[in-house]
């Protein structure tokens, strides 16, 4: 079974905070991000909802898109966000 690649991005409860990220189990990944795991960015402005996801079969595509959202505005990133989850719901998986 071939690897996949999401590029994802979290946010705190108020939508007030991004970060986009870039792993090969998105399940385990949101679960540290949730439980605060690891020191960093995301504990301490309490991001730990993920709002939205995109899935790569190849990890050097996954990381072009990555580098491509983070260079992005913060504009940008809210229109992404809006276009597949417009009311910022949770995704689940």
């Amino acid at each position: 079974m071939k690897k996949k690649y999401h590029i994802y991005i979290i946010t705190n409860q108020r939508g007030t905070v991004f970060y986009t990220g870039i792993t090969n189990n998105i399940v385990r990944r949101v679960y540290e991000h949730k439980e605060k795991l690891a020191d960093g960015f995301t504990k301490k402005y309490n991001i730990n909802k993920l709002v939205y996801s995109e899935e790569f079969n190849n990890p050097e595509e996954a990381i072009m898109r990555e580098k491509q959202i983070k260079a992005g505005s913060r504009k940008k990133k809210i229109d992404l966000i809006k276009n597949v989850n417009p009311e910022f719901k949770e995704l689940l998986f």
